[in-house]
């Protein structure tokens, strides 16, 4: 029987595509975002603690006391912002739900979601499984800055929801104080809602400051802040996440939640909770760690034919291939994979359109020295 898909313009992801062929070719994987190195030894013994102490049940739909109020007194901590543990912290499985359910909490048929662009894929999809429209207002081709006075033009009757994240997803760019206050002047006596993704709050570099919407009363009122323990705790693969949104945002989001994973995996909610309030100094040197891997990488970078772009955040490095190729970033992906034995991301993928001409890829740098190294002297090739 004839069936019309709720998806047209979705189809395997870039991410999934690019691993693909890496496998298929042997090539050094800078391409999904993901590291190649251990979780922190303490986040291992606690959470086999955790599963001995017999935490392999359902938790609570909200999340696990323990880490709800962890989690509270580091937005507390960090950002000045008192959260109440239990009305405004809802733990889930992953950010990428996070972000789902809050679309699905207060977006509706016919309305619309502003998205900056080049965006996370899996905004797109969520907002048109609600039935609405994603509106694309273009970051700067070259900086990734917010021209403010497109994202105002892009304001309709129908405006439902903003999309913001910073640090920014494939580019490090970075919101900044005036970035926040302009912001907060054009969402002020608007019914817009505020999705703020900050999944990589903690990898900052050269001294700056993550200006989460939490430091920002007047924002935080109206917004979902959504974070990663995958992107913090180096394991992506235990998809655990969180939600901080006022009491009456929280209510709707968790009504999603209850009937999208409704609870999340439960020894994996303690051991967090330990390393928050124990280890509090693996957050806080995470910056750190991540720029001696992204200085030495640009170092390297630089005696290969690829020009690094400036990188305030995050653990992705853009670079420009235009002296080595002409070839669109989609197709120069695959050559670099298939021919050179180093796989990245293309940027198209996450425009509505791409800027005419732009040759830029993206190389995660959350790896072992030795897998950089190895990808270094396959690029110096180029």
């Amino acid at each position: 029987m004839p069936l019309e898909t709720k998806l047209p313009k979705v189809g395997t992801t870039i991410f999934t595509v690019m691993s693909q062929l890496a496998a298929e070719h042997g090539a050094v994987n800078l391409g999904q975002g993901f590291p190649d190195f251990a979780v922190p030894q303490r986040l291992v013994d606690e959470l086999d603690a955790a599963m001995r102490a017999g935490h392999n049940q359902y938790a609570p739909m909200t999340g696990v006391a323990p880490l709800r109020q962890a989690i509270a007194e580091k937005a507390l901590r960090c950002y000045g912002r008192q959260v109440d543990a239990d009305n405004e912290v809802t733990v889930t499985s992953g950010a990428t739900e996070a972000l789902f359910n809050a679309i699905h909490a207060v977006v509706r048929p016919g309305e619309e979601v502003i998205v900056l662009d080049p965006a996370y894929d899996s905004y797109e999809p969520a907002i048109e499984l609600a039935g609405a429209r994603a509106v694309h207002v273009a970051l700067d081709p070259q900086t990734f800055a917010v021209d403010w006075s497109r994202v105002r033009a892009a304001i309709t009757p129908r405006t439902r929801l903003l999309l913001i994240n910073s640090p920014h997803n494939p580019s490090g760019a970075m919101l900044d104080e005036a970035d926040l206050q302009e912001l907060t002047e054009i969402l002020r006596d608007t019914g817009i809602f505020l999705l703020s993704d900050e999944v990589y709050e903690h990898i900052i570099f050269d001294g700056r400051r993550h200006e989460s919407v939490l430091r920002w009363p007047e924002l935080a009122g109206r917004a979902f802040v959504v974070s990663s323990f995958g992107k913090t705790y180096h394991c992506t693969g235990w998809k655990v996440g969180y939600a901080i949104a006022p009491p009456a945002l929280t209510a709707e989001f968790r009504k999603v939640h209850q009937y999208n994973t409704f609870t999340t995996f439960s020894p994996a909610q303690f051991a967090f909770a330990a390393m928050i309030r124990e280890q509090p100094e693996h957050y806080e040197q995470l910056g750190a760690f991540y720029q001696a891997k992204r200085d030495h990488f640009r170092e390297q970078l630089l005696g290969t034919r690829l020009k690094p772009l400036p990188v305030p955040g995050g653990y992705f490095q853009l670079v420009d291939y235009s002296a080595v190729s002409d070839l669109p970033d989609t197709e120069f992906v695959k050559w670099l994979t298939v021919e050179h034995g180093v796989t990245a991301i293309p940027l198209s993928p996450f425009y509505e359109v791409p800027p005419a001409g732009q040759r830029l890829a993206r190389l995660c740098f959350a790896k072992n020295q030795a897998t950089l190294d190895a990808a270094i002297e396959r690029l110096k090739k180029l």
